[in-house]
């Protein structure tokens, strides 16, 4: 029997069914979503092998999501620049990134949503005369789009084209990290850009 913090355990079967152990019945993926809106924990395992499949299962709940009228949140830009990252040198990087810029922005939702509330219920003049509702969000935004800048100089070390940055003198002198040295030198700098997020709450 799993302790009272465990995540529920939820079983897909060959036929697709979902089982839920916690509950004893089956659901479905809509369901699976409330779950997750509710800030229930849960692993999706195969009923079979007993593999967790969590992931794919999520990642169809959000094809689900994206796929129902009105529902789009993920724009087309993001999707090609996501699909771009995949076997890229950045690959390993992204994910981080992204988790902790949602984390810091589901820290931030109550004061959003309180800010949009208070901007949706005036009018159109009263908005105008109003702070930008979104200014929040935009900061944010802005913040995090420097610390990923900032993780992606460790993977370039060339200025980009048309940067006034002067050359190294001696290329020769300057060897090539070892690749342990890199990888602490990503740890050291994913830890800060933590410790940021983290100072932002």
């Amino acid at each position: 029997m799993p302790a009272k913090d465990d995540p529920v355990v939820i079983k897909k079967y060959a036929n697709r069914r979902l089982y839920n152990t916690g509950t004893s019945t089956y659901v479905t993926l809509e369901d699976l979503a409330e779950m997750v809106k509710k800030g229930e924990d849960f692993t999706v395992q195969d009923a079979k092998t007993g593999d967790d499949i969590t992931h794919p299962v999520l990642t169809q709940i959000i094809f689900e999501l994206e796929n129902k009228d009105g529902q789009n949140m993920l724009p087309i830009p993001f999707l090609r620049q996501l699909i771009a990252f995949y076997g890229d040198q950045m690959q390993m990087i992204v994910p981080s990134f992204l988790e902790q810029s949602m984390s810091a922005f589901a820290k931030e939702q109550e004061r959003f949503r309180e800010q949009m509330k208070s901007a949706l219920g005036k009018g159109p003049i009263d908005m105008m005369k109003m702070p930008a509702p979104l200014k929040a969000l935009e900061e944010q935004t802005r913040r995090n789009m420097e610390m990923f800048q900032n993780a992606m100089r460790l993977f370039t070390p060339f200025p980009p084209a048309g940067s006034t940055a002067p050359a190294p003198p001696e290329p020769a002198k300057k060897e090539a990290s070892p690749k342990a040295d890199d990888l602490q030198e990503l740890k050291e700098q994913i830890a800060a850009m933590q410790r940021k997020i983290d100072s932002m709450g």
